[in-house]
């Protein structure tokens, strides 16, 4: 087995998702390196090495191409335990370094723009010192960031694209132009770097569900800890307000709790003494005091924040295509850019240099492809944000960008698509019996049966047996059970026991499982026990239908009857029943070799499915709060026991890829026709600019659209 070794990294004052992907390409390239990966939005780097021998190397080599490529950039190591101890005095630090940033950028802008209007008015032989005291004063950032890139041998960035447009503008004397163009492309920066913080909160808020603090319960005092301090078997207590801080088990109270944050679900839940109670949920009502079952690294909630934190690395096709694509679309465009300045004006008669090397400036500041860098994450980020608030979440992008290609979904049925307990649907007696008489016989007959079955019978009955009535109890393997209860001789169990017997009986038909109750050779009728199918299983499967899912299977291990059943009332296509777990994989195995194109996703319940969770190509656990199991084997892990979430996760993923194609056609377009415009002459320095900042600044706006989404 394959040792990885894991290390992640923050990289401060990283705002460049361009230089990002340079980042993150560079060290996937070294020996050693299994995968690499940045999130921008949280500025967090994470390596997984599989030569552990050059771990240090490794990190020695990412540390120079981090520096080589972002000089400003500070690294750190993430540490868990200190960043939550230490968390909100570095949120206030961080949010005032941000603040103050942006004061100081206004007042820059500010100053540079006073030069700038002195300079148009006052026209003499100063206005020209006037500009590049203005240009000086406006583009100080990225000038000195195109000279450490040049010194690092970093050409295709856009601070020294700007750059060398902006001076090619002095060069052929239009000073306002280079001036107003390095102004209008640091506000579009500001902007845009606002509305990517914005977006980063907004996706952030959707996961605010970590808790600051934990009430540690301490020689009968109260003292308030991080809830990293809190020890398995510890008692907390969490007052009306409050969130949950860690997993547990209700010992004192009662109350109604929000698990929204969570499941997705409005409705608050009651809860009792000795129940299971999960961290992120909210105490809306009275005080609870929990006996904490798992330290905070282990939680439900600490678990899930890794997972949709971390979910940006696994990128998808899209995000694949636009990085590929960054990498030969500026080299191409700065290329076409010389040739545009120099080989017109030589091979052409009449043409003149100023001209074409505006045109060739043009392309310059075109040739970043910021736009597409940011927004197409930010897209895939924003919808599984957006998931996760819906108690969706989804292990990344690809799998979020997959789900538009799933055409048959494969369902487990016990847990899934019924609720997984057995209970008394129908009781039918005859020859003069009654019902309760029945349900009495049947409980006492089974009354020493741990069968889920009996089980269901004997707590549908709830009154007192007396076992002292019980008298040579014989169970009877596959058939059912033999016994005398007071003077009558009973007999329960299947039709083969009846048949045996010679008892004349009336045979059942209908959907679940028939228990026969004779009393003294004379038939009393049956007790139907089944496990009711889920109220909104029907409307799932309709709802995914009419969403373009061509194919729905259903597989279990019950028998055929009580599965054709079921697919019938539910409108399954197919049904495959009798089957042990490894036939499953077979037959989902059989399913995917049969498709000539698209998915197949199967969904279950987590825990016993976790073989054709892993076999299929999208796994949907369902109802898997609390299940490390679920958490483990699943790509998309549905929160709550409610099977319409996966409509809305299809839902999610179409409108995710709807505005992924929007951002590319409409980034792509604006480039290609100010680029057009540019060599017909039509275009201007000032619409290169647009299509490089402003067409970004508008992406990242079209990405947040993601969040706000009704489904």
């Amino acid at each position: 087995m394959e040792m990885i070794n894991k290390k992640e990294l923050i990289l401060e004052g990283l705002c460049c998702a361009n230089c990002a992907s340079k980042i993150e390409s560079k060290i996937n390239q070294l020996d050693g390196v299994k995968d690499a990966s940045i999130n921008f939005f949280n500025k967090t780097l994470t390596i997984e090495i599989s030569d552990l021998k050059e771990s240090e190397n490794i990190m020695v080599q990412t540390r120079g191409i981090i520096k080589k490529i972002e000089p400003h950039v500070i690294v750190r190591e993430k540490e868990i335990k200190s960043e939550n101890t230490i968390r909100i005095d570095e949120k206030n630090t961080e949010t005032e370094k941000e603040e103050f940033k942006f004061k100081e950028e206004i007042l820059k802008l500010t100053v540079g723009l006073l030069f700038f209007v002195a300079a148009l008015f006052w026209k003499s032989n100063w206005d020209i010192i006037l500009y590049f005291i203005s240009y000086l004063i406006i583009g100080k950032d990225v000038l000195l960031k195109a000279s450490k890139n040049i010194l690092n041998g970093q050409l295709f960035d856009e601070n020294f694209l700007m750059t060398l447009a902006t001076l090619g503008a002095f060069g052929i004397r239009e000073f306002p132009e280079a001036v107003s163009v390095m102004l209008f492309y640091e506000i579009g920066e500001l902007l845009q770097d606002l509305a990517v913080d914005k977006s980063r909160k907004s996706i952030t808020d959707l996961l605010n569900i970590k808790p600051d603090y934990a009430n540690l319960k301490k020689d009968n005092k109260i003292i308030k800890v991080s809830p990293y301090d809190v020890n398995i078997g510890d008692e907390i207590v969490v007052k009306a307000g409050e969130r949950v801080p860690l997993d547990g088990v209700v010992i004192k109270g009662q109350s109604l709790i929000d698990t929204s944050a969570l499941t997705g679900e409005s409705v608050p839940k009651n809860i009792y003494e000795g129940e299971e109670i999960l961290a992120g949920f909210i105490n809306t009502g009275g005080v609870l005091n929990i006996r904490v079952t798992k330290g905070f690294k282990d939680s439900s909630v600490s678990k899930i924040l890794d997972m949709v934190e971390n979910a940006s690395s696994k990128k998808a096709k899209s995000e694949q295509f636009i990085t590929k694509f960054a990498k030969i679309y500026t080299p191409v465009v700065v290329i076409s850019a010389l040739l545009i300045a120099f080989f017109p004006p030589i091979l052409l008669q009449n043409q003149n240099f100023n001209d074409w090397i505006y045109k060739a400036l043009i392309f310059l500041v075109v040739s970043c492809p910021c736009a597409l860098v940011i927004s197409i994450p930010l897209s895939f980020f924003g919808g599984i944000g957006a998931a996760s608030r819906r108690g969706i979440l989804v292990k990344g992008g690809n799998y979020l960008e997959g789900l538009n290609e799933v055409n048959t979904f494969v369902f487990d049925k016990t847990g899934t698509l019924t609720k997984g307990v057995f209970k008394v649907t129908k009781i039918k007696a005859y020859n003069g019996f009654d019902e309760e008489t029945l349900l009495k016989c049947g409980a006492y007959g089974e009354i020493f049966s741990n069968h889920p079955i009996a089980q269901s019978i004997i707590k549908e009955y709830k009154g007192e047996i007396d076992k002292e009535l019980i008298k040579n109890y014989q169970e009877l393997p596959g058939l059912g059970v033999k016994v005398k209860v007071e003077l009558n001789d009973l007999l329960i169990g299947n039709s083969k026991l009846m048949d045996n017997e010679k008892i004349i009986y009336e045979k059942y038909s209908g959907m679940g499982t028939v228990v026969y109750v004779s009393v003294d050779n004379i038939f009393a009728g049956y007790i139907v026990v089944s496990d009711e199918i889920k109220e909104d299983a029907k409307e799932a499967i309709s709802s995914l239908k009419s969403s373009g899912i061509s194919k729905v299977v259903m597989l279990t291990g019950d028998n055929k009857h009580n599965a054709e059943a079921v697919g019938k009332e539910l409108n399954i296509d197919e049904v495959y029943a009798e089957l042990l777990p490894e036939n499953k994989v077979e037959i989902l195995e059989k399913i995917k070799n049969k498709m000539q194109n698209g998915k197949v996703a199967f969904v279950g319940d987590g825990i016993n499915d976790a073989p054709v969770l892993a076999a299929s190509d999208i796994g949907f656990a369902m109802g898997a709060l609390g299940s490390d199991a679920a958490i483990e084997a699943a790509d998309v892990v549905l929160m709550a026991d409610e099977l319409s979430k996966i409509s809305t996760a299809i839902k999610l993923g179409k409108n995710t890829r709807k505005i992924v194609i929007q951002n590319i056609v409409f980034s792509i377009g604006i480039k290609l026709l100010v680029l057009l415009g540019a060599v017909f002459g039509i275009a201007t320095i000032w619409e290169g600019v647009f299509a490089d900042v402003g067409v970004a600044l508008i992406a990242v706006l079209n990405s947040l659209r993601i969040i706000r989404m009704k489904f």
